[in-house]
């Protein structure tokens, strides 16, 4: 009932900026939070940022103080601005939400994934 569908992904060399989007569609009542994970090779899910229906954010340890999450409340998206990027920052980036159908269900829903690559 709700999907997701991602887009921004690419190739950027070291110390570059990407903007990921994510868009919800479907029916929607409210949107409890939306979030940003990557899975790297190699490594375990990490989740990377998290925005929630009151506006409260968090990040991960490795992205603190170079990435940010906002939300178009009004187009149902989040967006990731990615800057400073480092090579260890390549994963595919996976957007998720936690929200309320107008069935009065409540969905876990996951994107596709962006691979976001970062090397010189």
């Amino acid at each position: 009932q709700v999907q997701l569908v991602e887009s921004g992904g690419g190739l950027v060399q070291p110390g570059g900026s990407l903007r990921l989007s994510c868009e919800a569609s479907g029916s929607i009542f409210s949107i409890v939070f939306m979030d940003w994970y990557r899975q790297a090779p190699g490594k375990q899910r990490e989740l990377v940022a998290r925005i929630t229906n009151i506006g409260t954010t968090d990040y991960s340890d490795s992205v603190k103080g170079r990435f940010t999450i906002s939300r178009d409340n009004a187009k149902n998206t989040v967006y990731l601005q990615m800057n400073s990027l480092k090579p260890e920052d390549t994963a595919t980036y996976l957007c998720h939400c936690y929200a309320m159908s107008t069935g009065s269900r409540w969905w876990n829903s996951w994107g596709q994934g962006t691979q976001v690559t970062v090397s010189s």
